[in-house]
């Protein structure tokens, strides 16, 4: 738990792998990979896991629709072992479109789905039979590799459900569009909720929340390529309900307000005042993302001991 990053493929997988070690060399804790429409996430995790030996490897989150519950347990069993136990399975459900047009399956039962896959994961995991499930249902078994029980799984969570069934099952929680005030007010109450149901101290419960930053001589600039970045999320329902949540107006698109609670933008002091903010929130992990059109590296070199 500390600083982390959100380290994409971006133009090229060399200057990827490239930025992961950097990143290390930085004493960054974490780096994490979004699963979205460019290149698979574990498989990039395992060339990260290649140029690194002591940061943490995550998926800020694969849904679990993409992958079958034994290929999901065998992919990060997988990654687990060939980076020396840094694997962290970050799962989330996604959005209705995604799901529908692009893995061809149906969210039905949110909270119940990713309810039984985290249990059929952690029963492969343990080398068990896996317990029968309404949607997800395997008799898989991992062979010839020794159990590993404590892969750390993480959830996605924006709604008070996701986020309380994060803190009873999970490990961790993964944010996007979750401003410090949302942390504060809904987050961290929520998942202690979930943490007392289970009979679960809150504490080493892991908050992660993707910051998008940049350190830049032109912060209007990077704060309107992070406007139109946004666009598309203000029309997705989970995240709509999260935003009025939090006090803001989904149909007014990303304001000058909303743009400078969520990101780190503008000179390094600035951009590290902002990162303080989240952890100041109750983040355990504030994780650093880049904005387009900003220069990353420099953002990552700069911010690197924003928690210090």
């Amino acid at each position: 738990m500390g600083l982390g990053a959100f380290i994409g493929a971006g133009r090229t997988i060399d200057s990827a792998l490239q930025r992961a070690a950097r990143a290390e060399e930085l004493d960054y804790e974490s780096i994490f990979v979004t699963h979205i429409a460019g290149r698979d996430s574990v498989t990039l995790l395992t060339g990260y896991a290649c140029r690194t030996s002591r940061v943490k490897l995550g998926t800020g989150v694969i849904p679990i629709y993409a992958r079958t519950v034994c290929n999901m347990a065998q992919s990060f069993a997988t990654l687990d072992d060939l980076s020396g136990g840094r694997a962290i399975a970050g799962l989330g459900v996604s959005h209705k479109p995604v799901v529908e047009h692009w893995f061809d399956q149906s969210i039905d039962k949110p909270l119940a789905e990713i309810r039984e896959y985290v249990a059929i994961v952690r029963a492969i995991w343990r080398g068990e039979d896996p317990p029968p499930g309404e949607k997800f249902r395997t008799a898989f078994h991992l062979v010839g590799w020794e159990p590993r029980p404590d892969i750390p799984v993480y959830l996605a969570g924006l709604s008070p459900g996701m986020l309380r069934l994060a803190g009873e099952i999970a490990d961790g929680v993964v944010l996007w569009l979750c401003n410090p005030n949302y942390i504060r007010d809904v987050v961290v109450p929520t998942v202690r909720e979930g943490r007392e149901k289970a009979g679960r101290d809150a504490e080493g419960f892991d908050i992660v929340a993707a910051v998008p930053s940049a350190v830049t001589d032109d912060p209007e600039a990077a704060r309107e390529r992070l406007r139109q970045e946004l666009v598309p999320y203000f029309n997705l329902p989970y995240y709509r309900a999260m935003l009025g949540r939090s006090g803001l107006d989904p149909d007014a698109g990303a304001t000058d307000e909303f743009i400078d609670l969520l990101g780190a933008i503008g000179s390094a002091d600035e951009a590290r005042a902002s990162v303080r903010r989240y952890a100041e929130a109750g983040t355990t992990s504030p994780c650093v993302g880049g904005i387009s059109g900003a220069d990353f590296d420099r953002t990552l070199e700069e911010l690197a001991h924003s928690l210090d």
